[in-house]
């Protein structure tokens, strides 16, 4: 396997204005254009959590959108990625809203 197709899995959080606009459903459609799985929800806190799994360099644009684009009405202050780490599989088989 080639450095960027490795299968890494890799939480985050993003913070701003990213409840009410849309922005699960917007991340949803671009991990699924991008061909990785996942998850995604709010929280109590007002921030937007989830996970992204799938070949390293396809995870990295997501991490990128997640970072800077978001949904068209969202204001991103910053996003937070942690425990990421390789995988040998896919746990998830879609990218999925929680709700």
């Amino acid at each position: 396997m080639a450095e960027g197709d490795s299968l890494i899995s890799v939480d985050y959080e993003v913070f701003g204005k990213v409840q009410g606009v849309f922005f699960r459903k917007h991340t949803q459609a671009e991990g699924k254009k991008l061909g990785v799985v996942g998850w995604v929800q709010n929280t109590e806190d007002g921030t937007v959590q989830g996970q992204i799994q799938g070949p390293s360099v396809k995870v990295r644009q997501l991490q990128e959108w997640l970072r800077k684009t978001g949904s068209p009405k969202s204001h991103i202050d910053r996003a937070e990625f942690r425990n990421e780490k390789k995988i040998v599989a896919l746990e998830y088989r879609n990218f999925s809203i929680v709700k």
